[in-house]
């Protein structure tokens, strides 16, 4: 840091260090450990002993201010000397006054000057619990022995400083976040985050490169309202300002209530996504289109009742009319309908506010999509009233409005035609719902789609869309991981965690026909385990639609990104890779090849897989799979690989954490020795925290496959991170919407 950061360091150090201590000016173990926000006491213990080199059991503003300037400005020996104390257990158990290690005017109460097998696992422990990750006693120790066999050079049966200094010489890239954490402890939140001017991401060629299609659309989008707002301002110009307002607004009200219709029409978008149209128009940006639609017409509608509420203030003083019967009643005549033009256009403008107010993401991400869904339906309601207020509305409604129709009675006769049924349940961690589907004879999808289900049994009229995560050449079922998120979702995963005891009694092998028609659909026949069965639940899926996901084998080098459960679309990808390019083997001898089925639409070269989970339980979701996917590439070498996969697990503390240190070298010790995982069991090392999106980026483009795609499927605020790194090296990025 420089003298001037070192001077607002100093100053807001001491400002936290005054707000904690109160009055005696001194810093206790529990107010030290709310400051560190530690999970696990026994680091806030290790450090709160190696800070109080007088053994007052209390910190004082000098002694922490000492400390800290060692672990930022110290030699990298003062820090290794630091982390050995911390895992040298027996310095909590001795006399501050006795053996003492002094660097500079700062000193480090000292342990017995060498850690044992015992102390190192206490400390590994300790590690995981902070972690958040949970493993056998047995797998402890191997990671243990694992890292203490390794360090022990002499085999003498304990570590010494010099023997620990060594070994993290082995891990480059730890001492360097040895660095990085020690001065991490107690920064202020300015320091780092104070940067130079950079140009607004919205001002950059490299955004209006990779938005050109999107960009080019609003702005034509753009000049036509405007085209129309003008138009109709125009021609009628006799009626005053304010009359002309509101027949700009409403001109252009009856392009954009017409064409929010438009951008839902699903199953003309997913044939278009297979034609040269998409080249050309933002067909994966549809839903982003239809919410900027959504908002123009509250926008025009607004302005266009404000500009008919004027212009009745002006009528009503000078007609026999007053300002109420303009509003409220049909007698001034105002409309083609029997006058009714003011008061249907009061409630248009009440509906569509309603429906704006319940699609916000507050509402639809708070567990109340069921406030969406239902109010989103009026939009039946909505194009009547409209067809009653405007005269010239339905010129602009009956083409599109016959396709959406269409569109609608194709979807009902398509998910109703012939019976289909849940055949299997497997509740995962996490609340995670995987549905077993029955597929239909001729039902034909790509990876990534996805449909619409409804299941009678948990809700009757309700349909919700979610990604099918099996893949096409996947014949006889369908695939559904569903998280549970809000009421239908959790309203289906506890339909199926009932006893066998709930489920069953209601199975009468005499009933009638029309008995079973009243008793509950779901009939468990078989209980594979706790979590696991079969059952025979009806069900309706309409779809497949289209997704941004369908362009992947169009790729050269794609890259997928999924947080959580937004796997599920990659699952269907990378399970889809497993079939086309499957390996074969020679019945008469030990030759195996590639059947490489690759079709005119696959160009992938290379596929990287990022997954990235909050906790160790919902790796559990796709593991099978993944397994298999490695299985299928082990005899190949690393850099050769057409598949690479990434994990990260964000609930672990990252490599730039001290705490963490000694456990991401014993987890890598033990991974290269049993060639697997312990977190995951898979052969693809769980690198904790989060990634560093610059250098994951750079790596890929280093690698030179060709043009790089990006698919992401996860939380909105995370796309928009993964979004401006694409911008900055030039990749196309996808998000996943429905």
């Amino acid at each position: 840091m420089s003298l001037d950061e070192d001077a607002r360091w100093l100053e807001w150090v001491t400002k936290q260090f005054e707000s904690i201590a109160g009055d005696d000016k001194e810093i206790d173990l529990e107010e030290f450990k709310t400051a560190l926000k530690v999970k696990e006491s026994f680091f806030a213990e290790r450090f709160f002993a190696l800070f109080d080199s007088d053994g007052s059991k209390t910190i004082s503003l000098d002694e922490l201010l000492k400390a800290l300037d060692l672990l930022i400005h110290g030699s990298e020996t003062d820090k290794l000397r630091f982390l050995f104390q911390v895992y040298d257990v027996d310095g909590m158990c001795l006399d501050y006054n006795l053996q003492q290690t002094i660097y500079d005017d700062f000193s480090w109460p000292a342990g017995s000057g060498s850690i044992d097998p015992d102390e190192l696992r206490t400390v590994l422990k300790s590690c995981l619990r902070e972690s958040a990750i949970s493993l056998p006693e047995e797998k402890l120790d191997d990671l243990t022995l694992a890292l203490f066999e390794s360090a022990d050079k002499d085999n003498s049966g304990s570590i010494t400083f010099e023997e620990l200094k060594a070994e993290l010489e082995n891990f480059p890239e730890v001492m360097e976040n040895l660095t990085i954490s020690a001065a991490n402890w107690l920064k202020p939140p300015g320091l780092e985050q104070k940067k130079g001017r950079h140009t607004p991401r919205y001002l950059t060629p490299a955004y209006w490169h990779n938005n050109s299609r999107k960009l080019l659309f609003l702005c034509a989008y753009t000049c036509l309202n405007l085209l129309l707002f003008i138009t109709a301002m125009l021609k009628n110009a006799e009626g005053g300002f304010w009359y002309m307002v509101a027949k700009g607004c409403g001109q252009c009200l009856n392009f954009n209530c017409t064409f929010v219709m438009v951008l839902m029409l699903r199953r003309c978008l997913t044939w278009l996504r297979a034609t040269w149209v998409v080249r050309v128009l933002p067909l994966d940006q549809n839903i982003l289109l239809h919410q900027m639609v959504g908002y123009a017409i509250v926008t025009f509608s607004t302005m266009h009742t404000t500009a008919h509420f004027m212009n009745f203030v002006h009528l009503s003083q000078n007609s026999s009319y007053s300002l109420w019967e303009h509003l409220f009643t049909t007698r001034p005549g105002i409309g083609w309908v029997q006058g009714s033009a003011s008061l249907t256009g009061m409630v248009l403008q009440i509906m569509i506010c309603l429906m704006v107010v319940c699609s916000s993401t507050f509402v639809r991400r708070s567990g109340h999509f069921e406030v969406f869904y239902w109010s989103h339906l009026s939009y039946v309601w909505v194009w009547a009233l409209l067809v009653v207020h405007c005269a010239n509305f339905w010129k602009w409604f009956v083409v599109p409005g016959v396709i959406f129709l269409l569109e609608k009675l194709v979807g009902v006769a398509v998910s109703h035609m012939g019976g289909l049924y849940i055949v299997e349940v497997n509740l995962l961690p996490s609340k995670v719902t995987h549905l077993v589907i029955k597929r239909p004879q001729f039902f034909h999808f790509k990876p990534g789609d996805y449909v619409y289900i409804n299941i009678p049994d948990i809700a009757k009229y309700e349909w919700h869309p979610f990604t099918i995560s099996s893949a096409p050449e996947q014949p006889d079922t369908l695939w559904l991981h569903i998280r549970s998120m809000g009421q239908w979702t959790n309203r289906l995963y506890e339909y199926f965690r009932q006893p066998d005891s709930q489920v069953v009694s209601t199975k009468r092998l005499s009933a009638s026909l029309k008995d079973r028609r009243h008793q509950r659909s779901a009939q468990i026949t078989a209980k594979l385990s706790e979590n696991h069965r079969f059952c025979n639940v009806k069900c309706f899926v309409d779809g497949p639609y289209g997704t941004p996901t369908r362009q992947i084998f169009a790729s050269e080098h794609a890259v997928l990104i999924g947080a959580g459960i937004g796997i599920t679309p990659f699952a269907s990808i990378l399970q889809s890779i497993i079939y086309r390019m499957r390996k074969q083997n020679c019945p008469n001898c030990s030759y195996s090849w590639c059947e490489n089925i690759k079709d005119s639409e696959m160009k992938l070269r290379k596929v990287d897989f990022i997954w990235i989970n909050r906790d160790q339980k919902s790796f559990e979701w796709f593991v099978s799979l993944l397994t298999k996917l490695e299985m299928d590439q082990a005899d190949e070498e690393p850099e050769g690989r057409f598949l690479e996969m990434h994990m990260y697990m964000t609930s672990a503390l990252s490599k730039n954490d001290m705490k963490a240190i000694g456990l991401q070298m014993a987890l890598d010790l033990l991974a290269k020795k049993e060639k697997r995982d312990s977190i995951t069991g898979l052969r693809t090392r769980t690198q904790p925290g989060r990634p560093e999106w610059g250098k994951v980026f750079q790596k890929v483009a280093e690698e030179k496959k060709g043009k790089v795609h990006v698919f992401y499927c996860g939380a909105p605020a995370l796309a928009k991170l993964i979004k401006a790194q694409c911008e900055h090296f030039g990749f196309n990025f996808y998000k996943e919407n429905f």
